[in-house]
């Protein structure tokens, strides 16, 4: 009987103590605290009342609820340790998972109200205005994040991104500059920097960004790749060479490295290299026909027009309605332009899954080695007319001589 005395009165003083703090500070998140312990102490105190003798099991959890929860409480908070907001914090993730935006926003908007530097309340709310697509008050949020922690750079490519998204590609290029400055060694922020550069054709710039980020990431499939195509849109195809060598010895089975490596091949005139190197980007479904068409012009260049045929055939059956094109207009086909089987009605293939940089390099590289083929295959012509004319001025001079 005294146990139980004992333990109504120190309840009783706990729960007094946790009231006085609510009213205080003027925060409800305790309520749920002195709920759990008036539930242990009307437990304990129904046992008095009926003289009905608890287990022990029934005892311990009282005794958690009603003292041991509220003592943790006292002695965390003296520590200067905010349980209340773990609280909250806790009750907006559960909102969050369950898509309950609003009780969420709601919890953290009181969190703000209470502790306006709140650097947790604050980056929450940015997320969340995130995924209901207000960008603009995202943004607002991600700034308070860093002025409160000035280190916190995931907010600073966050804001990046979110600017990226309104079209302000040059506040975006600025943001991530900055950030750069504070962590050169932030991987994700140089990638998103050097695809802005691209979409913005400052090709000089973006080879300054990204050869910095390979001084603390050598190793980077995607810095040599994406240095490679900076080299290739500055017609550097040497250096661009170089980087697509080691992108593709990182990364084999990446063939768009291997593609710009076999076109660079073309460039100078080093036929079974680009052959080789077309050979292998045939097991990738985007660049298949592409690669046929390719493999296609070689064979021709290399007299074998059989193959030539056969490869031409292929690619036009992948991907007929833009290779049918690009067949009719490349003067190398026109000697076997009659044994290719064109249908009568060509089909569009499905959008690749190329990125902008991708095709932007791709169709940079084969428009530059179709110049330089057909500058060739006119030399040839002309050399073969030269040829023609002086053969039949021999003949002439012949004539005359009988």
């Amino acid at each position: 009987m005294l146990e139980q005395l004992l333990f109504i009165t120190v309840s009783v003083v706990l729960f007094g103590a946790i009231f006085f703090k609510m009213i205080k500070k003027n925060e409800t998140g305790y309520i749920v605290l002195l709920l759990i312990q008036a539930l242990g102490i009307i437990i304990d105190g129904a046992g008095i009342i009926f003289s009905i003798h608890t287990n022990l099991f029934l005892k311990v959890i009282t005794y958690i609820m009603s003292i041991i929860l509220p003592i943790v409480l006292l002695v965390l908070e003296y520590r200067n340790i905010d349980v209340i907001n773990f609280i909250k914090f806790a009750q907006v993730k559960f909102y969050l998972s369950t898509g309950n935006m609003k009780k969420a926003k709601d919890i953290l908007l009181t969190i703000i109200e209470k502790n306006p530097n709140n650097y947790i309340a604050h980056k929450y709310l940015a997320t969340l205005y995130e995924k209901e697509g207000g960008i603009r008050k995202a943004i607002d949020e991600y700034v308070i994040c860093i002025e409160i922690n000035k280190k916190d750079y995931d907010s600073y490519y966050k804001v990046a991104l979110l600017l990226n998204e309104l079209e302000k590609k040059d506040e975006a290029i600025e943001m991530l500059s900055n950030l750069l400055e504070k962590k050169p060694e932030y991987y994700q922020a140089t990638i998103t920097l050097g695809d802005l550069l691209i979409e913005k054709e400052n090709y000089k710039e973006a080879v300054s960004v990204l050869t910095e980020a390979l001084k603390y990431n050598p190793f980077n499939f995607d810095l040599n790749y994406e240095l490679g195509i900076v080299y290739t849109m500055l017609n550097d195809f040497q250096s661009a060479k170089e980087c697509y060598e080691k992108a593709a010895e990182l990364n084999s089975l990446y063939y768009n490295a291997k593609y710009n490596l076999a076109q660079i091949a073309l460039l100078y005139k080093e036929l079974d290299s680009a052959e080789e190197y077309f050979s292998q980007t045939l097991e990738d479904e985007d660049l298949q026909a592409d690669s046929y068409y390719e493999l296609a012009k070689i064979k021709l260049m290399k007299g074998q027009k059989d193959l030539a045929i056969k490869y031409a055939n292929i690619a036009v059956d992948i991907e007929s309605k833009r290779i049918s094109e690009k067949i009719k207009k490349e003067p190398l086909f026109i000697p076997i332009l009659s044994k290719i089987s064109i249908p009568f009605n060509l089909e569009e293939k499905e959008e690749t899954k190329l990125t902008q940089k991708d095709r932007l390099a791709k169709e940079h590289l084969e428009n530059t080695s179709d110049i330089t083929i057909n500058m060739g295959y006119q030399n040839m012509k002309k050399k073969k007319q030269k040829e023609n004319e002086l053969e039949t001025e021999k003949s002439i001079q012949v004539e005359r001589e009988n």
